[in-house]
This record gives C-alpha cells, structure tokens and sequence, in this order.
C-alpha cells in the first residue's frame, strides 16, 4: 500500500466518525416533566385572587340584604392583609395560582373561586375543569375569565349548558364519587349532564335554606372516608343516598350558620374562618362562633387534625366564608389518612 494512502487511513482511524455522524449518534430526546398542570403534581394545589376587584355594590345574597349598606362596604386594607394571611398558610403547602383580574369589567365576586368551577380529578388524564354557569348576575362575566384562564394552562374546558356554581356546589368524595347541590343557584339537570359528559356518580341534595345557598354550607368532606353533613335540613332520602357512600359526621345547622361546613383541608390541618376575637365575649354571637370551633376541633382532633382559624371578617360582608376563597387544583391533602 501506498505510504502516503496508508497514513491518511490511520489518520481517519484516530480520528474517528465525521462531526456530523457523531452529533447524530449522541442526539437524546429532550427531558419532559412528569406533569402538565398543577392538577397532576404530587402537592395541594389551589386557585386563590387578590381582592382587586372585590365589592359589596350588588347585594346578591340574603346575608348581605339582611346588612345595611354602611356596614356592608369592605375595608380594602384589612381585606388585603386577611387575604394574604390565608395565601401564607396556603402557599406554605401547596402550589398557590393567582387568578389575574381583568381591568374595565365589574367582578365583585371574583375573589371567591370556589364558584369559578371544579378541576374533575377522577378522570384519568386529570386535565379537565367545568366553567360555572352562574346563576347570580353579578357573577356571570366570570365565566369568560375562567374560561380563558385554565385554556391558557391547557385544561380541556367545558361550560354545563344549565346553571352550576362551581366546586362550592359539588363536592368530590373519592373516585368517581361527588355530592351535588342544587335548587338555589345550581339546577339539578347540570349534574344529568356531568354524568352523561364525565363518567362521574353525583348524589343530589337539594338546597333549601336561604342562608346555606351553596353545598359549601352544610357539607364538608373532611377525609376520603368520612363528611360533616348537616342532616336536620336534608331529606331523608337524602341522608340514606350520603350515607351509602360516606360515613356521615352530623353538624347542626347553628354550626353550619357560622361556618363549621366552610372548611378547607390541607394534609394535616384544616383551615376555618373565625372572627370570634372580634366578638364580646359574653354575647350570643360569640358564643356561637366558639360552640363551632370547639366542634370542629373536636372532630378533627378524632382524625389527627390541626384547626387554623383565619380571620375573614371583611369577606363576611359578601356573605363569604374560608371555602369561598379556594379552588382545588387537586385534591392531594386527601390522599394522606390520619387516625388518632
């Protein structure tokens, strides 16, 4: 062989494949998170949003006819600091979005996102969230916001053709497993439809109490096996229907007047609005508001639980509470079972 031909041979020997055949040969597909939405992650996720917008101008509720419209107006600056304290507790666990408030449009209630929706975490791609249809004339511009929004986060979105408040009305249990509220502000022929659409197994209860107008009010799932129910306004039929399905802890409907059914669950704690100290002691106002929590940490303290209370006393003016103000991405505190 040629010397010089032989040389160029080891040449290319040490000097090994073209630069292109070796980019080739080393290409690996690019990493991909295990998750697409906050819905899939392995962490309490939830949707909150600044009180920009917050009002009292439209009294579209009976606790806020029954308030004067003096008293009725909300301190911006106390609403601020009330709102960020629950964000603190919240974000401190969990993946905390804030829902951005469009300028120009009148949304007095957006800061309640418990009616924006619900996240259906039971289906298998845990990607799919029902807009409400909002009864409530105020509220009904909200839809357009919602819709935008978790589009935007790439959720497969869908609006109920009749009327629905959100995760407010329809409680998840487990499973394909749901309680549904309706008569007040949601109709009963949304929950037909969410059968039909999404393979889900929803007991109907019908609201009948002007001051416990949303689910919210008189049914708490507090574990994935056990929910407070207020039973002494619900049909029988009604009762038999949840217990088939949960184990029933009952709460009078005085407890549910002050808000012992508006909770919210992290994995160890369970978060409730009080403003007893702002109440004298001494008066019936304050001694109902501790009768509630000395239930509610009675029945929390059976399943492990801690109890934060949360002064929300300027969102009481709308007629709110704690579970007005949170919407589950997922439902991750559940997952964790706790006995005492």
């Amino acid at each position: 062989m040629d010397p010089v031909m032989s040389s160029a041979l080891d040449a290319d020997a040490i000097a090994g494949p073209p630069l292109e055949a070796t980019r080739a040969a080393t290409v690996v597909a690019a990493p991909t998170p295990p998750w697409l939405n906050a819905t899939q992650l392995e962490r309490p996720a939830f949707l909150l949003n600044f009180p920009f917008s917050l009002s009292t101008e439209v009294a579209n509720n009976i606790w806020m006819q029954d308030l004067p419209l003096e008293r009725r107006v909300p301190n911006f600056k106390r609403a601020a600091i009330q709102f960020l304290e629950l964000y603190r507790a919240l974000a401190g666990e969990a993946l905390v979005y804030v829902l951005p408030t469009p300028r120009g449009v009148d949304l007095q209630d957006l800061v309640f996102t418990a009616n924006l929706g619900i996240v259906l975490e039971h289906l298998p791609d845990r990607n799919t969230v029902v807009i409400s249809n909002f009864s409530s004339e105020p509220r009904r511009q909200e839809t357009a916001v919602g819709v935008k929004f978790f589009q935007d986060m790439g959720y497969d979105v869908h609006v109920p053709p009749t009327k629905f408040e959100g995760e407010a009305e329809l409680k998840h249990l487990y499973d394909n497993v749901y309680i549904g509220g309706y008569g007040t502000r949601s109709e009963r022929e949304t929950y037909d439809w969410m059968e039909r659409t999404f393979d889900m197994r929803i007991i109907r209860v019908r609201l009948v109490d002007p001051y416990l107008y949303h689910l919210d009010c008189l049914v708490f799932p507090i574990t994935r096996e056990s929910t407070l129910v207020c039973t002494e306004l619900l049909a029988k039929d009604e009762i038999l229907d949840i217990e088939r399905v949960t184990s029933i802890i009952p709460v009078s409907a005085d407890d549910c007047y002050s808000g012992i059914c508006n909770s919210v669950r992290l994995p160890k704690t369970v978060l409730n609005s009080s403003h007893i100290h702002e109440l004298k002691a001494g008066t019936e106002d304050y001694t109902r508001e501790a009768q509630k929590n000395r239930m509610l940490e009675r029945i929390a303290s059976n399943f492990a639980l801690e109890v934060s209370y949360f002064n929300l006393s300027e969102y009481h003016k709308s007629g709110a509470l704690l579970s007005c103000m949170v919407m589950h991405l997922n439902r991750h505190p559940y997952r964790i079972a706790l006995t005492a």
